[in-house]
């Protein structure tokens, strides 16, 4: 069987610390690969204000030289809030001699009560949690932990970072950064 890890995300931008992330559960739990799912529009954040296409191109761009990672545009295709237990539902109706592994911080780990669909969602998917420092795993869910190296890296550091013109040298991957100049994002202009 297949054994595939999930990372989702609004990955605006997509940085170091999702590709640690996603490099450290690919190789602790032996997966085949990660794929990386961006969402179109989460239900717990507000809309992205980047364009998908800018979204997807610096996810593309950031995980091209790792053939462990891979794009899927799953929950794009669908337009509208993504919720998890649909996407899953999705893939493993395409792909069901495939293992799925749902890649989540700890920080949402204290939340998988309010997920849409949770119950039925263990049962078809294993959550991987990743520890950090600040936050117990605790939770009547099954959830596999994984130790990663902390890095304390967000999306929004790095926008906020952008807008008040200080560097992002070494939070994002160098060719997602030359991307996010090409397109004048988080810059105000």
């Amino acid at each position: 069987m297949k054994k595939i890890g999930i990372l989702g995300g609004t990955f605006d931008p997509p940085h170091l610390g999702h590709l640690l992330i996603a490099e450290e559960v690919n190789h602790k739990l032996n997966l085949d690969q990660v794929w990386f799912i961006p969402s179109y529009e989460p239900p717990h954040k507000e809309k992205s204000n980047t364009k998908i296409e800018q979204r997807i191109a610096m996810i593309e761009t950031a995980i091209k030289d790792n053939h462990n990672f891979s794009l899927s545009t799953i929950e794009v295709d669908r337009l509208g809030k993504s919720y998890t237990f649909d996407t899953i539902k999705l893939l493993k109706e395409k792909f069901p001699e495939t293992m799925f592994y749902f890649i989540i911080g700890a920080d949402m780990v204290e939340y998988l009560p309010k997920w849409y669909k949770i119950d039925q969602l263990t049962q078809l998917v294993q959550f991987v949690g990743v520890k950090r420092p600040e936050y117990k795993l605790n939770t009547n869910y099954p959830v596999i932990e994984v130790d990663i190296p902390v890095m304390e890296i967000s999306s929004t550091m790095i926008r906020e970072r952008i807008a008040n013109n200080q560097s992002v040298r070494y939070l994002v991957p160098s060719n997602v950064l030359e991307l996010i100049k090409e397109y004048h994002l988080y810059d105000g202009s």
